[in-house]
């Protein structure tokens, strides 16, 4: 589980996804079976939450790594890229950003 902390040192990567209400729920099936049967398992992953709102629009995924160098060597991987070519099939655009926890509140 996420715990978002202004303390954190590692890496933070929000992604977000602009989907449409009929691709909503297979994008999320296929992130929960990434991050269950090989994203969690990468060397450096901390945590991840996943995300949807009420009109099935957007989905966003919060997720935590010991080091930037873990996730780029994740999204590198043969397996990955394969994952997200699916992931670009049931989206119109999604976009990972590396964020720095700067305040909690």
């Amino acid at each position: 589980m996420p715990e978002i902390t202004s303390s954190f040192r590692g890496q933070t990567v929000i992604t977000t996804f602009e989907v449409t209400p009929g691709t909503a729920h297979d994008l999320m099936e296929a992130l929960e079976e990434a991050f269950d049967s090989f994203i969690r398992h990468q060397r450096g992953f901390i945590s991840a939450g996943l995300h949807m709102n009420d009109a099935r629009t957007r989905i966003a995924n919060y997720s935590q790594w010991q080091q930037r160098e873990d996730f780029q060597a994740m999204l590198r991987s043969p397996e990955m890229r394969e994952r997200t070519r699916l992931f670009g099939t049931l989206s119109r655009s999604f976009e990972p950003v590396m964020y720095e926890v700067q305040a909690v509140f």
